[in-house]
C-alpha cells in the first residue's frame, strides 16, 4: 500500500490518515476513526491494577487487548466498534496518540513546550519535543476546533500504562503528556494500524 501521497487528515481506511508508527520492526499506518462513531468518554480501568503487558508506547493493540481481558471500559468499547466494515479498532498508544496532537492539533494555543511533550522515538519520521508553536493548528478544515472530525481540546486517554494507578494520555489545548489516574474519565479515540509492505 502506498501512502506517501496521502496528507494528514485524508480519508483513509475506514478513518483519517494519521501518519505512520513503527511497531518493532514493522511499519504501521495510522487510521483515525471518524469522531462520530468511534470517539467517547471513559475510564482507563475501575480498579487500581498492575497491567505490565499494557506499557508499549507504540503497539496499540497488543496494549488494548490487555486492557479489554482486565475489563477496561475504553478498551472495551474500542474492541466492540465495528466502522466502515473493520472491527480491529483499539485503543492508541502513547506515540500514536501523540501524531494525532502532531499532525491534527484542532486549535491555535502555544504548545507546552517541555522538554519531553513530542518526543516520539516510535513515528516515522521520529519525533522531537515541541516548541511553542510547532506543531501549529492543523490545517485541514474537519479536523480544526469545531470541526466535524476535530479533536477536543482537552484530556485523552492513551492505551499505555504509566503505573499501577495511572495510565499516559496527551492534552489536546497545548500539547502536554503525562500519566493520569486510570479511574478519571477523559476521551478517547479509536485508531486502526495498517501494516505497510511486508
Amino acid at each position: 500500500m502506498n501512502v506517501t501521497q496521502l496528507n494528514p487528515g485524508a480519508p483513509f481506511e475506514g478513518g483519517f490518515y494519521g501518519g505512520q508508527i513503527r511497531i518493532n520492526d514493522a511499519l504501521f499506518a495510522i487510521a483515525w476513526a471518524p469522531k462520530a462513531e468511534g470517539e467517547t468518554n471513559g475510564r482507563w480501568l475501575d480498579t487500581y491494577t498492575e497491567l505490565p503487558a499494557a506499557r508499549s508506547c507504540f503497539d496499540s493493540m497488543a496494549n488494548t487487548v490487555v486492557m479489554a481481558e482486565a475489563g477496561s471500559p475504553i478498551a472495551s468499547w474500542a474492541r466492540g466498534l465495528a466502522i466502515a466494515g473493520h472491527t480491529d479498532w483499539c485503543v492508541p498508544a502513547r506515540d500514536v496518540l501523540e501524531l494525532g496532537y502532531r499532525l491534527l492539533k484542532p486549535g491555535k494555543r502555544e504548545n507546552y513546550a517541555s522538554f519531553r511533550d513530542g518526543d516520539n522515538a516510535s513515528s516515522v519520521p521520529v519525533g522531537y519535543p515541541y516548541t511553542e508553536q510547532t506543531p501549529a493548528q492543523t490545517s485541514v478544515a474537519a479536523f480544526q476546533a469545531d470541526g466535524a472530525e476535530a479533536f477536543e481540546q482537552v484530556w485523552y486517554w492513551s492505551s499505555t500504562q504509566y503505573s499501577e494507578i495511572s495510565a499516559f494520555g496527551q492534552y489536546f489545548g497545548y500539547g502536554s503528556q503525562y500519566g493520569s489516574v486510570k479511574k478519571y474519565e477523559a476521551r478517547v479515540r479509536a485508531v486502526r494500524l495498517i501494516q505497510l509492505g511486508t
